[in-house]
């Protein structure tokens, strides 16, 4: 049953960035389950494509669509966003859940571990971003959604220094999330923007 707040959802659209495993599974899930379509993206189809055949088994009354998407290629996430543009008429939500944690410290971390938590964690959010905007605004979308999936790692530095940069790259998200804010005061659509800190262990693997 589709809660009543939830109704003016139906089969509109979300795009839910790593929803390979975990929280993201969990939000993509959700949304099928009140009505919407939900294009969830992650570097390999395996989990996504079982969760598409799971809510489509249980009936849910929304959809659920794989993509394969390497967020850490500028390529892809153009390409996933052209592909929701034209086969769905673009975004109504944008949830930046995708991120990468490496145990790559800054005295002693690889630069190509820096790299993969940049590309994920903030460039890709970044563009994410954009692309769900433009949409927006290309669609004339006046109630849409942008929602950060952050960690409270964004608001702390714990001393393990393992964590240090994965750190500085949530620190990144909660200073974007609040320049968007910023920014969209100034430009139409009317967009509500979120910051959603999670309370996972704070281990980096």
């Amino acid at each position: 049953m589709v809660r009543p707040s939830m109704e003016r959802w139906g089969d509109r659209l979300a795009l839910v960035t790593g929803a390979l495993v975990g929280i993201g599974v969990a939000m993509a899930q959700a949304l099928v389950q009140q009505g919407l379509k939900v294009v969830g993206c992650a570097r390999t189809m395996g989990n996504i494509e079982e969760l598409a055949a799971e809510c489509k088994s249980a009936g849910y009354p929304g959809t659920s669509i794989p993509y394969r998407c390497d967020l850490s290629n500028e390529e892809d996430i153009l390409s996933m966003s052209s592909a929701i543009r034209s086969q769905h008429s673009g975004v109504d939500i944008c949830i930046n859940n995708a991120g990468s944690g490496r145990p790559d410290s800054l005295l002693s971390g690889s630069t190509s571990g820096w790299k993969e938590m940049l590309n994920v964690n903030v460039l890709a959010l970044s563009i994410c971003t954009q692309e769900a905007y433009q949409s927006l605004k290309e669609w004339n979308v006046d109630d849409g959604h942008i929602i950060n999936i952050n960690s409270m790692s964004g608001h702390r530095v714990v001393p393990q220094s393992v964590t240090h940069f994965y750190s500085a790259t949530k620190y990144a998200i909660t200073a974007l999330t609040e320049g968007l804010r910023q920014e969209l005061r100034e430009h139409p659509p009317h967009i509500q923007i979120g910051d959603i800190q999670m309370r996972p262990t704070e281990q980096v693997t």
